[in-house]
């Protein structure tokens, strides 16, 4: 998991802060409920869930928010498991690229959060994000 640090405007780092809170309150409580139904006990996310702060240290041509979208695109690429973003079926890629009218993504509140047009966002997405970028969020 990635969580968006908190910037000096105190609006928007209230939000980060209370997004962050949201998402591990929304963990932890379905570790419990998962827990108490199958009666188990110990942390069900410990080894695949993390959380880093984003902070932009690098002078990037590419926003935050794009990284990591080009980042989960990208996975089953670095992992071997197909050669190009689109073949994958589980993505939400091919949405973007409109070959696919899914609806497992917004693709207007993404562009819109995201301040990229489309274009530009898959002109992107051709290319892998550099070792030294996920390095550092990833």
């Amino acid at each position: 998991m990635v969580f968006v640090k908190p910037t000096d405007d105190n609006s928007i780092g209230n939000k980060s802060k209370n997004l962050n809170n949201a998402i591990a309150t929304l963990l932890r409580s379905y570790t419990r409920a998962l827990q108490k139904q199958e009666s188990f006990t110990g942390s069900l996310f410990q080894q695949k869930t993390k959380a880093k702060e984003l902070i932009d240290s690098f002078n990037l041509t590419m926003n935050l928010t794009s990284i990591c979208a080009h980042y989960i695109h990208q996975n089953q690429i670095k992992a071997g498991l197909v050669a190009e973003n689109n073949a994958w079926e589980f993505s939400s890629y091919p949405d973007y690229l409109s070959i696919r009218n899914g609806t497992l993504c917004n693709k207007k509140i993404f562009y819109l959060i995201a301040a990229i047009e489309s274009e530009l966002f898959i002109s992107e997405s051709k290319h892998l994000i550099e070792e030294k970028i996920n390095a550092k969020f990833f």
